[in-house]
């Protein structure tokens, strides 16, 4: 038995799906999380730098409810990336009271080079798969967490 394999006690639970999705996900979190780490940035930075870029300036409430990042966290995120001159806070001017977050460019700089270590690191997690089976595995993930569970049509 190597290391990968699990002891034969456990072969019903490791073969579930849950289990495997779960174990995958680690394994994309890990390699994304360490590719970024060596740009000095973390999950978090990355999926905020994408929302501001396609949101265009957006109120720092709207982006925590679309990324679904805490406010809290939302704020040490941002502090970080105004730190580093990747995005701008400036009053809205609809609501002087709120904050329009806009990316930098250098924001867009940085955030363009997250996407090729990402793709390098979803390249790596997929490597075991040929092209079709790449995209059949998404459209089936994509199919998973888009399912709805009927009653109250929110998605699980």
């Amino acid at each position: 038995m190597t290391p990968d394999t699990p002891p034969p006690a456990l072969a019903r639970i490791t073969a579930l799906p849950s289990w495997l999705l779960g174990r995958a996900a680690a394994r994309g979190h890990r390699l994304l999380a360490d590719s970024f780490a060596g740009e000095g940035m973390r999950l978090p930075h990355h999926v905020v730098l994408t929302a501001v870029a396609a949101l265009g300036p957006v109120s720092q409430a709207e982006l925590g409810r679309t990324v679904r990042i805490d406010p809290k966290d939302m704020v040490t995120v941002l502090n970080e990336l105004q730190a580093g001159g990747l995005v701008t806070r400036t009053a809205d001017p609809a609501d002087r009271r709120k904050n329009a977050i806009a990316i930098s460019p250098a924001g867009r700089t940085v955030l363009h080079r997250l996407e090729e270590l990402g793709d390098a690191a979803n390249d790596e997690l997929l490597a075991p798969l040929d092209p079709s089976e790449r995209a059949q595995l998404t459209a089936l993930l994509t199919r998973i967490v888009h399912a709805r569970d009927g009653s109250a049509g929110t998605e699980r």
